[in-house]
């Protein structure tokens, strides 16, 4: 799982930092509101990589999640891109809570075969 939802998360940093640069066009925000709150979503993508794992770490990415899609206040391409996120998100939770569930089945017969040689 931490891989795939840490993939999501460095492309939503790279996200995140195209739509401050776009947001940087709209004259009733000043830049240094922009690359401020900018910077602290792009900190927050990568520090959840590592916090993925642990416990609340899923559910500070739907913060984030939601965080994002609520940014299509400010650019509204933010809208339909924070809901593509948010699914890819999903799926990541999703499938890599299954991959993680295959692995540590298939550890757990490769160990049982190998204390069994007969």
């Amino acid at each position: 799982m931490r891989t795939l939802c840490s993939s999501t998360l460095i492309g939503e940093f790279f996200l995140v930092g195209f739509a401050g640069l776009v947001a940087m066009k709209d004259p009733d925000l000043s830049m240094t509101t922009v690359w401020t709150v900018s910077g602290i979503a792009m900190f927050l993508c990568v520090a959840l990589c590592g916090m993925v794992t642990r416990p609340g770490g899923v559910a500070a990415g739907w913060v984030l999640q939601l965080a994002l899609i609520a940014s299509g206040v400010f650019v509204p391409t933010m809208f339909f891109m924070g809901a593509l996120f948010a699914a890819l998100w999903w799926a990541s939770v999703h499938y890599g809570r299954k991959i993680d569930e295959a692995k540590a089945r298939f550890a757990a017969q490769a160990e049982a075969a190998a204390a069994d040689p007969a």
